[in-house]
């Protein structure tokens, strides 16, 4: 029986919780289903956390969810253009109902911060970061939405 998207949800949310980066979180929930073993998911997946290295620009989550369609749908094949389009569509639309529920892609604006990188250094996750911090829900709602949109591709 395949996992429901809100069990994905709550498997990315628990990995996040455990002191993973959003885009691992969020990989580290589908890799099993890819075939992945852990510790190539989490290297793959761990230079996009904080909006890539903490540049703050596409949220991690998101880019986790667009590296799960990767390889999941794509081809190998540098010349099919019909497949690269529509894998390209793929990636518009789970980044429209991301968009949709959380109101950007962007880690600095989910987050509220100015323009720009910031320090490379993560914080210490503490309580405080936490309360501070969207982040928790903005996986949660990476894994939903790849698992809804994985499961109506099944049907």
């Amino acid at each position: 029986m395949q996992p429901t998207s809100i069990q994905k949800g709550e498997e990315a949310k628990r990995l996040f919780l455990s002191g993973y980066n959003c885009a691992q979180a969020v990989f580290l929930a589908f890799s099993g289903d890819l075939g992945l073993d852990q510790t190539t998911a989490l290297k793959i997946s761990s230079c996009f956390g904080g909006g890539m290295g903490r540049l703050r620009e596409v949220c991690g989550a998101v880019s986790a969810m667009f590296m799960v369609l990767g390889l999941k749908y794509a081809s190998s094949d540098p010349t099919d253009r019909t497949a690269k389009a529509a894998l390209y569509a793929r990636v518009q639309e789970l980044a429209r109902r991301f968009k949709e529920e959380n109101g950007s892609i962007i880690c600095r604006e989910l987050l509220s911060l100015p323009p720009g990188p910031q320090d490379p250094t993560p914080q210490e996750r503490t309580p405080q970061y936490y309360r501070l911090r969207p982040c928790p829900d903005k996986v949660v709602s990476a894994a939903r939405i790849l698992a809804e949109y994985i499961h109506e591709q099944e049907l």
